[in-house]
């Protein structure tokens, strides 16, 4: 392992690492109408992104089962899993095309990514012991930054290729995972368990507080990946337009990466004001912001934009105060563990709310569906004040 930094070092190298690795994430989103054209299927989109989603929620399921990350190194469980996740991005175009290994390759990325963001912040949380929710909303907002970056890819080239964006966020990943796994060591406040413990996720499930944030956090889950899966669809709805160009592109890059900046800014102010009120503050927000859609589905052109843009704002920056809620109420040495497991059933969410959202994109428009993501924030604050109790 490398020798001991900083913690401040340690959070620029992991925020760095988790940008670059999560730039994985909607690559085949980007992909997806090149894709659809040489494969002959049509609503591909969807079912990539809920193939990485599936992923995502069985290899945190089996990441957390088996406390990964609290009995083993979560810097070369980073890096382990960075480098097959960019080997799995790379498989689509190095074995035949077809809609079987687009779907197969996209969801082994999807499993490793579950050695990325998750264990990103448990290395995160094994290096600061105060301060997480400012912490954690630097690290989340790295994420929600890669998640954009392949739109800004292709706006920025709209001739670039399926392939050139596969190669390129294959190989951000790469580096991400070599950061951590040559230059992070393991962190001052790591407490390892060694001990695999059949009975820990039932344990962990009668624990107060942890019930409470995960409450919340499901319900922010349940409308933040199909807001972001179905946003091109939604800003051509509202503009009016029959095709996705770069600007089209370039609009979904900054509605999402704007996410980012609220959640460093969510992780400031949770310094000064407790975790608790801004995930409220936002999770009610971007419940507000789907009523909006549902009363006002007809709103002006100069309207449009502004308003997905303090949705995009509103809708990341309750998720790495509901993560520092998860780390916080439970035992150090099985916070990789919660967060991982937490995780897992909030990306399964993320599953059924896209597909029920495909299901209703055949009889109804964008504007008229995606407004009832709301009921994810409603649940969600119902569940984190009735579970607190």
């Amino acid at each position: 392992m490398p020798k001991q930094i900083t913690s401040r070092s340690a959070l620029i190298l992991i925020v760095i690492a988790q940008f670059l690795g999560t730039s994985l994430w909607f690559a085949g989103n980007v992909a997806a109408p090149e894709l659809e054209l040489l494969l002959g299927s049509s609503g591909l989109l969807s079912w990539i992104t809920s193939a990485v989603q599936l992923g995502f929620i069985i290899g945190t399921f089996l990441f957390a089962f088996g406390s990964i990350s609290d009995r083993y190194s979560p810097s070369k469980v980073f890096f382990a899993c960075a480098l097959l996740a960019a080997a799995s991005n790379i498989f689509i175009i190095l074995f035949p095309l077809s809609l079987f290994s687009v779907l197969g390759f996209r969801f082994l990325v999807g499993f490793f990514l579950a050695g990325i963001y998750p264990v990103g912040m448990k290395i995160a949380s094994d290096y600061f012991e105060k301060g997480l929710g400012s912490v954690l909303g630097f690290l989340v907002g790295a994420l929600v930054l890669g998640t954009a970056f392949p739109f800004l890819i292709k706006a920025l080239g709209a001739k670039i290729s399926w392939e050139v964006i596969l190669w390129v966020t294959s190989g951000l990943a790469l580096v991400g995972g070599v950061m951590i796994g040559f230059l992070v060591p393991n962190g001052p406040f790591r407490k390892a368990t060694t001990v695999f413990d059949l009975g820990l996720l039932p344990k962990l499930s009668k624990i107060k507080a942890l019930r409470s944030a995960s409450f919340g956090y499901f319900g922010h889950m349940w409308e933040l990946y199909t807001f972001w899966a179905f946003l091109p669809l939604l800003i051509l709805d509202l503009k009016n337009e029959p095709d996705f160009s770069s600007s089209d592109s370039f609009w979904t890059f900054a509605i999402i990466a704007v996410g980012g900046l609220s959640c460093a800014v969510g992780g400031l102010l949770s310094g000064k004001i407790e975790s608790e009120k801004v995930a409220l503050f936002s999770l009610a927000g971007s419940g507000f912001c789907g009523l909006i859609l549902i009363l006002f589905p007809e709103m002006p052109l100069s309207f449009v934009l502004p308003f997905l843009l303090i949705w995009g704002i509103l809708v990341t920056a309750d998720s790495p105060q509901f993560s520092t809620l998860v780390a916080q109420g439970v035992p150090a040495e099985y916070r990789g563990t919660a967060l991982t497991l937490v995780n897992s059933i909030g990306f399964g969410l993320t599953i059924l709310s896209i597909q029920l959202s495909q299901a209703l994109s055949v009889y109804f428009s964008p504007r008229q569906f995606l407004g009832w993501l709301v009921i994810g924030p409603l649940v969600g604050i119902w569940g984190l004040k009735h579970f607190k109790k």
